[in-house]
Protein backbone atom coordinates (compact mmCIF):
# COMPACT_ATOMS: atom_id res chain seq x y z
CA UNK A 1 0.00 0.00 0.00
CA UNK A 2 1.12 3.41 -0.88
CA UNK A 3 1.94 5.69 2.06
CA UNK A 4 1.40 9.36 2.07
CA UNK A 5 2.60 11.86 4.10
CA UNK A 6 0.71 14.48 6.19
CA UNK A 7 1.66 17.17 8.96
CA UNK A 8 -1.25 17.43 11.80
CA UNK A 9 -0.68 20.10 14.57
CA UNK A 10 3.01 20.92 13.53
CA UNK A 11 3.64 16.55 13.70
CA UNK A 12 4.54 14.90 10.75
CA UNK A 13 2.63 11.13 10.75
CA UNK A 14 2.88 8.55 7.58
CA UNK A 15 0.07 6.57 7.07
CA UNK A 16 -1.56 4.50 3.91
CA UNK A 17 -2.96 6.70 0.99
CA UNK A 18 -6.74 5.61 1.55
CA UNK A 19 -6.91 6.38 5.22
CA UNK A 20 -8.76 9.17 6.83
CA UNK A 21 -7.58 12.12 8.54
CA UNK A 22 -8.98 11.15 11.73
CA UNK A 23 -7.41 8.04 11.40
CA UNK A 24 -3.87 9.72 10.85
CA UNK A 25 -4.06 11.79 14.02
CA UNK A 26 -4.81 9.03 15.87
CA UNK A 27 -1.63 7.58 14.62
CA UNK A 28 -0.17 10.55 15.70
CA UNK A 29 -1.33 10.06 19.36
CA UNK A 30 -3.80 13.46 18.45
CA UNK A 31 -7.20 13.56 19.96
CA UNK A 32 -10.07 14.50 17.69
CA UNK A 33 -13.57 14.09 19.95
CA UNK A 34 -16.01 11.97 17.23
CA UNK A 35 -20.22 11.13 18.35
CA UNK A 36 -21.01 9.21 15.33
CA UNK A 37 -17.82 7.70 14.28
CA UNK A 38 -17.51 3.65 14.38
CA UNK A 39 -14.53 2.51 12.99
CA UNK A 40 -14.82 0.55 9.75
CA UNK A 41 -18.85 0.57 10.58
CA UNK A 42 -20.21 4.38 10.71
CA UNK A 43 -17.80 7.07 8.62
CA UNK A 44 -20.41 9.53 7.55
CA UNK A 45 -19.84 12.38 9.49
CA UNK A 46 -23.34 13.03 10.29
CA UNK A 47 -22.39 14.84 13.68
CA UNK A 48 -19.89 16.77 12.65
CA UNK A 49 -18.01 16.76 15.59
CA UNK A 50 -14.77 15.96 14.38
CA UNK A 51 -14.71 18.81 12.26
CA UNK A 52 -10.82 20.22 11.50
CA UNK A 53 -9.42 23.26 9.37
CA UNK A 54 -6.93 21.78 6.37
CA UNK A 55 -4.92 24.60 4.76
CA UNK A 56 -5.80 25.19 1.40
CA UNK A 57 -8.84 23.88 1.82
CA UNK A 58 -11.97 26.28 2.32
CA UNK A 59 -14.83 25.71 5.04
CA UNK A 60 -14.05 23.08 8.42
CA UNK A 61 -14.11 19.33 7.23
CA UNK A 62 -15.17 16.18 8.97
CA UNK A 63 -12.03 14.40 9.55
CA UNK A 64 -13.81 11.15 10.20
CA UNK A 65 -14.48 10.73 6.48
CA UNK A 66 -11.95 13.23 4.87
CA UNK A 67 -9.37 11.36 2.45
CA UNK A 68 -5.64 12.48 3.18
CA UNK A 69 -3.12 13.47 0.87
CA UNK A 70 0.33 13.81 0.54
CA UNK A 71 1.68 17.03 2.16
CA UNK A 72 -1.89 17.88 3.88
CA UNK A 73 -1.69 20.23 6.64
CA UNK A 74 -4.20 19.90 9.17
CA UNK A 75 -5.43 21.64 12.25
CA UNK A 76 -7.21 20.30 14.94
CA UNK A 77 -7.32 22.91 18.15
CA UNK A 78 -7.97 26.13 16.85
CA UNK A 79 -10.18 29.09 18.38
CA UNK A 80 -13.08 28.42 14.86
CA UNK A 81 -12.37 24.70 15.57
CA UNK A 82 -13.23 24.64 19.16
CA UNK A 83 -15.98 27.38 18.41
CA UNK A 84 -17.60 25.27 15.46
CA UNK A 85 -17.57 21.64 17.56
CA UNK A 86 -19.31 23.50 21.24
CA UNK A 87 -21.96 25.09 18.43
CA UNK A 88 -22.72 21.62 17.17
CA UNK A 89 -23.09 19.79 20.28
CA UNK A 90 -24.90 22.77 21.87
CA UNK A 91 -27.37 22.23 18.94
CA UNK A 92 -27.75 18.45 19.56
CA UNK A 93 -28.46 19.56 23.41
CA UNK A 94 -30.60 21.96 22.51
CA UNK A 95 -33.14 18.99 21.17
CA UNK A 96 -32.05 16.53 23.71
CA UNK A 97 -34.02 15.57 26.96
CA UNK A 98 -32.13 16.82 30.36
CA UNK A 99 -32.47 14.22 31.74
CA UNK A 100 -29.15 12.94 32.99
CA UNK A 101 -29.12 11.88 36.74
CA UNK A 102 -32.13 9.85 35.78
CA UNK A 103 -30.48 8.33 32.33
CA UNK A 104 -29.16 4.66 32.50
CA UNK A 105 -26.24 6.12 29.87
CA UNK A 106 -25.24 8.94 32.98
CA UNK A 107 -21.64 9.50 33.93
CA UNK A 108 -20.93 6.74 31.19
CA UNK A 109 -22.74 8.88 28.13
CA UNK A 110 -20.52 10.13 25.06
CA UNK A 111 -22.77 13.11 24.92
CA UNK A 112 -22.62 14.00 28.23
CA UNK A 113 -19.03 13.89 28.58
CA UNK A 114 -17.91 15.75 25.07
CA UNK A 115 -20.37 18.50 26.44
CA UNK A 116 -17.96 18.33 29.92
CA UNK A 117 -15.12 18.19 27.36
CA UNK A 118 -15.96 21.12 25.42
CA UNK A 119 -16.86 23.26 28.64
CA UNK A 120 -20.70 23.55 27.76
CA UNK A 121 -21.89 25.36 30.60
CA UNK A 122 -25.63 26.67 29.17
CA UNK A 123 -27.55 26.18 25.41
CA UNK A 124 -28.05 29.69 23.68
CA UNK A 125 -30.38 27.92 21.37
CA UNK A 126 -34.05 27.28 22.80
CA UNK A 127 -37.51 26.35 20.72
CA UNK A 128 -39.89 23.61 20.61
CA UNK A 129 -38.09 20.18 21.51
CA UNK A 130 -38.93 16.86 19.63
CA UNK A 131 -41.24 14.74 21.33
CA UNK A 132 -41.71 11.37 20.40
CA UNK A 133 -43.76 8.37 21.33
CA UNK A 134 -41.09 5.26 23.41
CA UNK A 135 -41.06 2.05 22.17
CA UNK A 136 -41.24 -0.48 25.61
CA UNK A 137 -42.53 -3.39 23.24
CA UNK A 138 -40.14 -6.16 23.58
CA UNK A 139 -39.33 -8.10 25.83
CA UNK A 140 -35.44 -7.46 25.68
CA UNK A 141 -35.02 -3.76 24.07
CA UNK A 142 -36.58 -0.51 24.70
CA UNK A 143 -36.35 2.86 22.49
CA UNK A 144 -36.24 6.55 23.75
CA UNK A 145 -36.46 8.42 20.46
CA UNK A 146 -36.90 11.52 22.10
CA UNK A 147 -33.14 10.98 23.29
CA UNK A 148 -31.44 10.11 19.68
CA UNK A 149 -29.52 12.63 18.57
CA UNK A 150 -29.88 10.82 14.83
CA UNK A 151 -25.85 9.67 14.97
CA UNK A 152 -27.26 6.26 12.64
CA UNK A 153 -24.57 4.24 14.76
CA UNK A 154 -27.61 1.82 15.59
CA UNK A 155 -28.63 1.75 12.10
CA UNK A 156 -24.75 1.52 10.78
CA UNK A 157 -24.36 -1.78 13.25
CA UNK A 158 -27.73 -3.76 12.82
CA UNK A 159 -26.95 -3.65 8.84
CA UNK A 160 -23.24 -3.77 8.15
CA UNK A 161 -22.25 -6.22 11.41
CA UNK A 162 -25.46 -8.01 11.91
CA UNK A 163 -27.06 -8.08 8.54
CA UNK A 164 -30.50 -7.54 9.68
CA UNK A 165 -30.92 -3.70 8.60
CA UNK A 166 -34.08 -3.28 10.76
CA UNK A 167 -33.57 0.68 11.71
CA UNK A 168 -33.12 3.16 9.36
CA UNK A 169 -33.67 7.18 9.24
CA UNK A 170 -37.24 8.08 8.57
CA UNK A 171 -38.90 11.80 7.79
CA UNK A 172 -36.78 14.82 7.35
CA UNK A 173 -35.79 18.17 9.55
CA UNK A 174 -37.25 18.00 12.90
CA UNK A 175 -39.26 15.21 12.65
CA UNK A 176 -36.42 12.68 11.63
CA UNK A 177 -36.99 9.75 13.46
CA UNK A 178 -34.38 6.73 13.35
CA UNK A 179 -37.01 3.41 14.05
CA UNK A 180 -37.87 0.40 12.07
CA UNK A 181 -39.66 -0.10 9.07
CA UNK A 182 -42.62 2.13 9.03
CA UNK A 183 -42.51 3.71 12.56
CA UNK A 184 -43.23 -0.06 13.44
CA UNK A 185 -42.71 -1.02 17.39
CA UNK A 186 -39.80 -3.57 17.82
CA UNK A 187 -41.94 -6.23 18.64
CA UNK A 188 -43.37 -6.03 15.45
CA UNK A 189 -40.50 -6.75 13.24
CA UNK A 190 -37.82 -9.13 12.87
CA UNK A 191 -35.34 -7.70 15.41
CA UNK A 192 -33.73 -9.95 16.85
CA UNK A 193 -32.65 -8.41 20.46
CA UNK A 194 -28.90 -9.03 19.55
CA UNK A 195 -28.58 -5.39 21.48
CA UNK A 196 -25.70 -4.55 19.41
CA UNK A 197 -27.48 -1.41 18.43
CA UNK A 198 -27.82 -0.52 22.25
CA UNK A 199 -23.84 -1.15 22.77
CA UNK A 200 -23.19 1.31 19.94
CA UNK A 201 -25.40 3.84 20.89
CA UNK A 202 -23.55 6.60 22.31
CA UNK A 203 -26.56 8.41 24.58
CA UNK A 204 -29.89 6.76 26.42
CA UNK A 205 -31.53 6.37 23.21
CA UNK A 206 -31.53 2.35 23.27
CA UNK A 207 -31.25 0.03 26.65
CA UNK A 208 -32.49 -3.06 27.56
CA UNK A 209 -35.65 -4.20 29.49
CA UNK A 210 -34.85 -3.43 33.12
CA UNK A 211 -35.06 -6.63 35.47
CA UNK A 212 -33.76 -5.23 38.26
CA UNK A 213 -36.58 -4.32 40.25
CA UNK A 214 -38.33 -7.59 39.51
CA UNK A 215 -35.47 -9.02 41.01
CA UNK A 216 -35.08 -7.06 44.19
CA UNK A 217 -39.20 -7.95 44.87
CA UNK A 218 -38.32 -11.61 45.11
CA UNK A 219 -35.29 -10.86 46.83
CA UNK A 220 -37.22 -9.09 49.25
CA UNK A 221 -40.32 -11.65 49.47
CA UNK A 222 -39.61 -14.05 52.82
CA UNK A 223 -41.98 -16.56 50.36
CA UNK A 224 -39.58 -16.94 47.82
CA UNK A 225 -36.19 -19.25 47.25
CA UNK A 226 -34.24 -16.80 44.93
CA UNK A 227 -31.24 -19.01 43.16
CA UNK A 228 -29.25 -17.33 40.24
CA UNK A 229 -26.68 -18.37 37.92
CA UNK A 230 -24.05 -16.62 36.10
CA UNK A 231 -23.04 -16.95 32.15
CA UNK A 232 -19.28 -17.90 31.26
CA UNK A 233 -18.84 -14.31 29.79
CA UNK A 234 -20.35 -12.18 32.37
CA UNK A 235 -17.34 -12.94 35.06
CA UNK A 236 -14.54 -11.46 32.04
CA UNK A 237 -16.52 -8.44 31.65
CA UNK A 238 -18.18 -7.36 35.36
CA UNK A 239 -14.90 -5.97 36.72
CA UNK A 240 -15.23 -2.99 34.00
CA UNK A 241 -18.23 -1.61 36.53
CA UNK A 242 -15.75 -1.65 38.73
CA UNK A 243 -12.75 0.09 37.52
CA UNK A 244 -10.66 -3.13 36.86
CA UNK A 245 -8.98 -3.40 33.13
CA UNK A 246 -10.51 -5.17 30.24
CA UNK A 247 -10.07 -8.54 30.49
CA UNK A 248 -9.96 -8.72 34.20
CA UNK A 249 -11.50 -12.34 35.36
CA UNK A 250 -13.60 -11.33 38.37
CA UNK A 251 -15.81 -15.00 38.90
CA UNK A 252 -15.06 -14.93 42.90
CA UNK A 253 -15.76 -11.58 43.66
CA UNK A 254 -18.99 -11.95 41.36
CA UNK A 255 -19.98 -14.77 43.75
CA UNK A 256 -19.25 -12.77 46.66
CA UNK A 257 -20.87 -9.54 45.61
CA UNK A 258 -24.15 -12.11 44.62
CA UNK A 259 -24.18 -13.60 48.14
CA UNK A 260 -24.43 -10.47 49.29
CA UNK A 261 -27.14 -9.00 47.48
CA UNK A 262 -29.01 -12.11 49.49
CA UNK A 263 -29.64 -14.34 46.77
CA UNK A 264 -30.31 -18.06 48.40
CA UNK A 265 -28.01 -19.86 46.44
CA UNK A 266 -25.98 -18.60 43.61
CA UNK A 267 -25.09 -21.16 40.69
CA UNK A 268 -22.99 -21.13 37.41
CA UNK A 269 -24.43 -21.12 33.70
CA UNK A 270 -21.36 -23.19 33.14
CA UNK A 271 -22.54 -25.99 34.85
CA UNK A 272 -25.37 -26.42 32.31
CA UNK A 273 -22.97 -25.24 29.53
CA UNK A 274 -21.58 -28.60 30.37
CA UNK A 275 -24.22 -30.49 29.93
CA UNK A 276 -25.40 -28.85 26.75
CA UNK A 277 -22.35 -30.17 25.32
CA UNK A 278 -23.53 -34.20 26.98
CA UNK A 279 -26.75 -33.80 25.05
CA UNK A 280 -25.28 -32.09 22.08
CA UNK A 281 -22.37 -33.60 21.32
CA UNK A 282 -25.06 -36.94 21.39
CA UNK A 283 -26.83 -35.46 19.20
CA UNK A 284 -24.10 -34.65 16.78
CA UNK A 285 -22.98 -38.47 17.11
CA UNK A 286 -26.75 -39.69 16.62
CA UNK A 287 -26.58 -37.78 13.35
CA UNK A 288 -23.45 -38.39 11.91
CA UNK A 289 -24.11 -42.39 13.02
CA UNK A 290 -27.61 -42.30 11.71
CA UNK A 291 -28.25 -40.39 8.88
CA UNK A 292 -29.56 -37.09 10.44
CA UNK A 293 -30.01 -33.94 9.43
CA UNK A 294 -26.84 -32.27 8.77
CA UNK A 295 -25.24 -29.88 9.42
CA UNK A 296 -25.61 -29.45 13.15
CA UNK A 297 -26.08 -25.71 13.89
CA UNK A 298 -26.19 -24.37 17.86
CA UNK A 299 -29.08 -23.38 19.31
CA UNK A 300 -27.13 -21.47 22.24
CA UNK A 301 -27.45 -18.00 21.11
CA UNK A 302 -31.08 -16.62 21.09
CA UNK A 303 -30.18 -13.73 19.23
CA UNK A 304 -28.83 -16.02 16.54
CA UNK A 305 -31.93 -18.40 16.99
CA UNK A 306 -34.66 -15.81 16.71
CA UNK A 307 -32.85 -14.77 13.28
CA UNK A 308 -33.13 -17.97 11.66
CA UNK A 309 -36.49 -18.32 12.09
CA UNK A 310 -37.01 -15.05 10.42
CA UNK A 311 -34.82 -15.67 7.51
CA UNK A 312 -33.45 -19.42 7.34
CA UNK A 313 -36.25 -20.87 8.31
CA UNK A 314 -35.00 -24.13 5.92
CA UNK A 315 -32.63 -24.44 8.67
CA UNK A 316 -34.87 -24.70 11.48
CA UNK A 317 -34.01 -28.96 11.14
CA UNK A 318 -30.32 -28.35 11.61
CA UNK A 319 -30.43 -26.12 14.89
CA UNK A 320 -29.50 -28.22 17.81
CA UNK A 321 -32.97 -29.04 19.73
CA UNK A 322 -30.85 -29.23 23.41
CA UNK A 323 -32.25 -25.53 24.89
CA UNK A 324 -29.69 -23.06 25.81
CA UNK A 325 -27.51 -23.71 29.28
CA UNK A 326 -29.43 -20.37 30.57
CA UNK A 327 -33.44 -22.77 29.85
CA UNK A 328 -31.76 -25.96 30.90
CA UNK A 329 -30.46 -24.25 34.28
CA UNK A 330 -33.84 -23.27 34.41
CA UNK A 331 -35.30 -26.47 33.89
CA UNK A 332 -33.09 -28.34 36.33
CA UNK A 333 -33.85 -25.31 38.94
CA UNK A 334 -37.30 -25.98 39.26
CA UNK A 335 -37.36 -29.59 39.22
CA UNK A 336 -33.63 -31.38 39.82
CA UNK A 337 -32.73 -28.57 42.52
CA UNK A 338 -36.12 -28.19 44.59
CA UNK A 339 -36.36 -32.28 44.47
CA UNK A 340 -32.59 -32.25 46.09
CA UNK A 341 -33.26 -29.31 48.21
CA UNK A 342 -36.54 -30.73 49.52
CA UNK A 343 -38.19 -26.86 48.66
CA UNK A 344 -41.08 -26.33 46.91
CA UNK A 345 -40.81 -25.90 43.11
CA UNK A 346 -43.64 -23.16 43.10
CA UNK A 347 -41.32 -21.01 45.58
CA UNK A 348 -38.09 -20.87 43.61
CA UNK A 349 -37.46 -17.58 41.37
CA UNK A 350 -34.66 -17.91 38.89
CA UNK A 351 -32.89 -15.45 38.02
CA UNK A 352 -29.70 -15.36 34.95
CA UNK A 353 -27.14 -13.00 35.03
CA UNK A 354 -26.27 -12.70 31.64
CA UNK A 355 -24.14 -10.89 28.94
CA UNK A 356 -26.80 -10.70 26.44
CA UNK A 357 -30.48 -8.56 25.82
CA UNK A 358 -31.65 -11.03 23.63
CA UNK A 359 -32.03 -13.82 27.19
CA UNK A 360 -35.14 -11.95 28.05
CA UNK A 361 -36.73 -12.45 25.11
CA UNK A 362 -35.89 -16.27 25.25
CA UNK A 363 -37.15 -16.50 29.04
CA UNK A 364 -40.22 -16.18 27.84
CA UNK A 365 -40.79 -17.81 24.88
CA UNK A 366 -43.71 -20.27 25.50
CA UNK A 367 -42.14 -23.38 24.40
CA UNK A 368 -39.79 -23.05 27.54
CA UNK A 369 -42.06 -23.91 29.94
CA UNK A 370 -41.25 -27.71 30.44
CA UNK A 371 -40.37 -27.71 33.81
CA UNK A 372 -44.61 -26.84 34.35
CA UNK A 373 -43.20 -23.05 35.09
CA UNK A 374 -41.23 -20.53 33.54
CA UNK A 375 -37.62 -22.31 33.45
CA UNK A 376 -36.23 -18.46 33.61
CA UNK A 377 -38.11 -15.85 35.62
CA UNK A 378 -36.08 -12.20 35.41
CA UNK A 379 -32.77 -11.68 33.32
CA UNK A 380 -29.83 -9.03 34.58
CA UNK A 381 -27.58 -8.15 32.38
CA UNK A 382 -24.01 -7.63 33.49
CA UNK A 383 -25.09 -3.91 33.45
CA UNK A 384 -27.71 -4.59 35.48
CA UNK A 385 -25.90 -6.45 37.79
CA UNK A 386 -23.49 -4.05 38.38
CA UNK A 387 -26.19 -1.28 38.84
CA UNK A 388 -27.86 -3.41 41.69
CA UNK A 389 -24.67 -3.88 43.66
CA UNK A 390 -23.81 -0.39 43.55
CA UNK A 391 -27.49 0.69 44.61
CA UNK A 392 -26.67 -1.90 47.31
CA UNK A 393 -23.51 -0.14 48.36
CA UNK A 394 -21.70 -2.72 48.44
CA UNK A 395 -18.10 -2.59 47.41
CA UNK A 396 -17.14 -4.63 45.03
CA UNK A 397 -13.15 -4.38 45.08
CA UNK A 398 -12.68 -5.19 49.14
CA UNK A 399 -14.60 -8.62 48.78
CA UNK A 400 -13.30 -11.62 49.93
CA UNK A 401 -13.48 -14.48 46.79
CA UNK A 402 -16.40 -16.91 47.42
CA UNK A 403 -17.03 -19.85 45.84
CA UNK A 404 -20.20 -21.10 43.91
CA UNK A 405 -22.89 -23.17 45.56
CA UNK A 406 -22.99 -26.95 44.77
CA UNK A 407 -24.40 -28.88 43.06
CA UNK A 408 -24.87 -26.76 40.06
CA UNK A 409 -22.04 -24.36 40.93
CA UNK A 410 -19.59 -27.11 39.56
CA UNK A 411 -18.12 -26.42 36.23
CA UNK A 412 -15.50 -27.28 33.99
CA UNK A 413 -13.16 -25.47 31.83
CA UNK A 414 -15.17 -26.38 28.44
CA UNK A 415 -18.20 -25.32 29.77
CA UNK A 416 -16.52 -21.68 30.60
CA UNK A 417 -15.09 -20.71 27.37
CA UNK A 418 -19.09 -21.12 26.29
CA UNK A 419 -18.31 -17.20 26.50
CA UNK A 420 -15.92 -17.05 23.50
CA UNK A 421 -16.56 -17.16 19.80
CA UNK A 422 -15.20 -20.83 19.15
CA UNK A 423 -15.90 -21.80 22.66
CA UNK A 424 -19.25 -23.77 22.22
CA UNK A 425 -17.13 -25.82 19.38
CA UNK A 426 -14.46 -26.24 21.44
CA UNK A 427 -16.23 -27.43 24.58
CA UNK A 428 -18.06 -30.19 22.41
CA UNK A 429 -14.90 -31.25 19.80
CA UNK A 430 -12.73 -31.90 23.80
CA UNK A 431 -15.55 -34.57 24.40
CA UNK A 432 -16.99 -35.77 21.45
CA UNK A 433 -13.25 -36.66 20.20
CA UNK A 434 -13.05 -38.90 23.42
CA UNK A 435 -16.57 -40.48 23.14
CA UNK A 436 -15.98 -41.16 19.73
CA UNK A 437 -12.19 -42.50 20.01
CA UNK A 438 -11.93 -43.71 23.27
CA UNK A 439 -8.57 -42.21 23.96
CA UNK A 440 -7.39 -39.18 26.04
CA UNK A 441 -7.05 -36.03 24.38
CA UNK A 442 -3.74 -35.22 24.59
CA UNK A 443 -3.98 -30.69 24.01
CA UNK A 444 -7.39 -29.36 24.60
CA UNK A 445 -6.97 -26.24 22.85
CA UNK A 446 -8.61 -26.04 19.66
CA UNK A 447 -6.55 -23.21 18.62
CA UNK A 448 -8.22 -22.85 14.79
CA UNK A 449 -11.81 -22.21 15.68
CA UNK A 450 -10.64 -19.11 18.03
CA UNK A 451 -10.06 -16.02 17.49
CA UNK A 452 -12.26 -12.88 16.24
CA UNK A 453 -11.88 -13.94 12.47
CA UNK A 454 -15.94 -13.75 11.32
CA UNK A 455 -16.00 -17.24 9.93
CA UNK A 456 -13.53 -20.09 10.93
CA UNK A 457 -13.23 -23.71 9.28
CA UNK A 458 -11.53 -26.46 10.60
CA UNK A 459 -11.31 -30.30 9.99
CA UNK A 460 -11.08 -32.85 12.91
CA UNK A 461 -10.25 -36.39 12.73
CA UNK A 462 -12.58 -38.89 14.54
CA UNK A 463 -11.83 -42.39 13.77
CA UNK A 464 -13.51 -44.20 12.85
CA UNK A 465 -16.37 -42.04 11.91
CA UNK A 466 -13.67 -39.72 9.46
CA UNK A 467 -13.55 -36.16 9.01
CA UNK A 468 -15.68 -34.03 10.52
CA UNK A 469 -16.14 -30.43 8.95
CA UNK A 470 -16.81 -27.83 11.45
CA UNK A 471 -17.42 -24.07 11.33
CA UNK A 472 -18.02 -21.20 13.35
CA UNK A 473 -19.62 -17.63 12.93
CA UNK A 474 -19.86 -14.99 15.35
CA UNK A 475 -22.27 -11.82 14.03
CA UNK A 476 -25.58 -12.36 12.42
CA UNK A 477 -23.68 -10.99 9.07
CA UNK A 478 -21.27 -13.63 8.88
CA UNK A 479 -23.80 -16.05 9.97
CA UNK A 480 -25.89 -14.93 7.01
CA UNK A 481 -22.59 -15.56 4.60
CA UNK A 482 -21.85 -18.93 5.83
CA UNK A 483 -25.78 -19.64 5.92
CA UNK A 484 -25.77 -18.88 2.54
CA UNK A 485 -22.68 -20.80 0.98
CA UNK A 486 -24.06 -23.74 2.61
CA UNK A 487 -27.37 -23.16 0.62
CA UNK A 488 -25.26 -22.65 -2.33
CA UNK A 489 -23.61 -25.89 -2.33
CA UNK A 490 -20.31 -24.26 -1.79
CA UNK A 491 -19.43 -25.54 1.62
CA UNK A 492 -20.39 -28.70 3.13
CA UNK A 493 -19.84 -29.38 6.97
CA UNK A 494 -21.09 -31.72 10.13
CA UNK A 495 -21.64 -28.86 12.84
CA UNK A 496 -21.55 -25.23 12.79
CA UNK A 497 -21.57 -22.85 15.62
CA UNK A 498 -23.22 -19.66 15.55
CA UNK A 499 -22.98 -16.82 17.80
CA UNK A 500 -24.99 -13.58 17.55
CA UNK A 501 -22.95 -11.40 18.82
CA UNK A 502 -19.48 -9.94 17.46
CA UNK A 503 -16.52 -11.94 19.40
CA UNK A 504 -19.40 -14.26 20.89
CA UNK A 505 -20.87 -13.63 24.34
CA UNK A 506 -17.99 -11.44 25.70
CA UNK A 507 -19.18 -9.04 23.00
CA UNK A 508 -23.08 -9.40 23.99
CA UNK A 509 -25.56 -6.45 24.04
CA UNK A 510 -25.42 -6.58 27.90
CA UNK A 511 -21.92 -6.27 28.38
CA UNK A 512 -20.46 -2.64 29.62
CA UNK A 513 -20.36 -0.35 27.37
CA UNK A 514 -16.97 0.70 26.17
CA UNK A 515 -17.06 4.03 24.25
CA UNK A 516 -15.31 7.17 23.81
CA UNK A 517 -11.59 7.45 24.51
CA UNK A 518 -11.58 4.04 26.48
CA UNK A 519 -12.72 2.44 22.95
CA UNK A 520 -9.71 4.30 20.76
CA UNK A 521 -7.50 3.81 23.25
CA UNK A 522 -8.05 -0.09 23.23
CA UNK A 523 -8.07 0.06 19.63
CA UNK A 524 -11.40 -2.66 19.80
CA UNK A 525 -9.21 -5.34 21.17
CA UNK A 526 -11.51 -5.11 24.44
CA UNK A 527 -13.56 -8.67 22.77
CA UNK A 528 -10.20 -10.02 22.59
CA UNK A 529 -9.28 -9.25 25.85
CA UNK A 530 -12.40 -10.25 27.37
CA UNK A 531 -11.77 -13.96 25.56
CA UNK A 532 -8.62 -14.15 26.83
CA UNK A 533 -9.42 -13.65 30.38
CA UNK A 534 -12.04 -16.66 29.77
CA UNK A 535 -9.54 -18.89 27.97
CA UNK A 536 -6.87 -18.44 30.57
CA UNK A 537 -9.22 -19.12 33.64
CA UNK A 538 -9.94 -22.25 31.88
CA UNK A 539 -6.29 -23.39 31.78
CA UNK A 540 -6.14 -22.67 35.32
CA UNK A 541 -9.30 -25.37 35.98
CA UNK A 542 -8.87 -29.02 37.12
CA UNK A 543 -11.87 -29.80 35.22
CA UNK A 544 -11.53 -29.07 31.54
CA UNK A 545 -13.71 -31.59 29.89
CA UNK A 546 -17.28 -31.53 29.74
CA UNK A 547 -17.76 -34.84 30.71
CA UNK A 548 -15.46 -35.05 33.54
CA UNK A 549 -17.50 -33.11 35.50
CA UNK A 550 -19.23 -35.40 38.54
CA UNK A 551 -22.16 -33.55 39.16
CA UNK A 552 -23.13 -33.72 35.45
CA UNK A 553 -22.68 -37.61 36.15
CA UNK A 554 -24.46 -37.34 39.02
CA UNK A 555 -27.14 -35.29 37.61
CA UNK A 556 -27.60 -38.71 35.03
CA UNK A 557 -27.26 -41.49 37.50
CA UNK A 558 -29.81 -39.93 40.13
CA UNK A 559 -32.16 -38.14 37.67
CA UNK A 560 -31.90 -37.83 33.97
CA UNK A 561 -30.67 -41.05 32.90
CA UNK A 562 -29.09 -40.64 30.44
CA UNK A 563 -28.16 -37.97 27.49
CA UNK A 564 -31.61 -38.19 24.74
CA UNK A 565 -32.84 -40.13 27.29
CA UNK A 566 -36.78 -39.06 27.78
CA UNK A 567 -36.57 -37.33 30.85
CA UNK A 568 -33.30 -35.07 29.39
CA UNK A 569 -35.93 -34.84 26.04
CA UNK A 570 -38.73 -33.63 27.78
CA UNK A 571 -36.50 -30.78 30.28
CA UNK A 572 -33.59 -30.22 27.96
CA UNK A 573 -34.77 -29.89 24.42
CA UNK A 574 -37.53 -27.68 22.38
CA UNK A 575 -37.97 -26.85 18.57
CA UNK A 576 -38.29 -23.54 16.81
CA UNK A 577 -40.97 -22.17 14.25
CA UNK A 578 -40.55 -19.78 11.55
CA UNK A 579 -41.75 -16.27 11.67
CA UNK A 580 -42.38 -13.77 9.17
CA UNK A 581 -39.01 -12.53 7.24
CA UNK A 582 -40.51 -8.84 7.28
CA UNK A 583 -42.84 -6.72 9.27
CA UNK A 584 -45.60 -7.75 11.13
CA UNK A 585 -48.25 -6.54 9.90
CA UNK A 586 -50.77 -6.85 12.21
CA UNK A 587 -50.31 -7.49 16.24
CA UNK A 588 -47.07 -8.21 18.10
CA UNK A 589 -45.81 -11.89 17.13
CA UNK A 590 -45.29 -13.41 20.87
Amino acid sequence: MEMVTLTIDGQEVQVPQDATVLEAARKAGIYIPTLCYLKEINEVGACRVCLVEIEKVRGLKTSCCYPVSEGMVVKTNTPAIREARKAVVELILSNHPMECPTCTRNTNCELQNLAKQLGIKDIPFKGDMSIFPEDLSSPAIERIPDKCILCQRCVSVCKEVQGVGILGATDRGFESIVAPPFNRPLAEVNCTYCGQCVNVCPVGALREKDHTQRVWEALNDPDKHVVVQTAPATRAALGEEFGYPVGTSVTKKMVAALKRLGFDKVFDTDFTADLTILEEGNELLQRLKEGGKLPLITSCSPGWVKFCEHNYPEFLDNLSTAKSPQQMFGALAKTYYPEKAGVDPAKIFSVSIMPCTAKKFERQRPELRDSGFADVDAVLTTRELASMIKEAGINFRRLAEEEYDLPMGLSTGAGLIFGATGGVMEAALRTVYEVVTNKTLENLDFDMVRGLEGVKEASVDLPPLGTVKVAVAHGLANARKLLDKVKAGEAEYHFIEIMACPGGCVGGGGQPLVSGPQRIELEDDYLALRAKAIYEEDKGMPMRKSHDNPAVKELYETYLVKPLGEKSHHLLHTKYTPRPKYAVLAGKEE
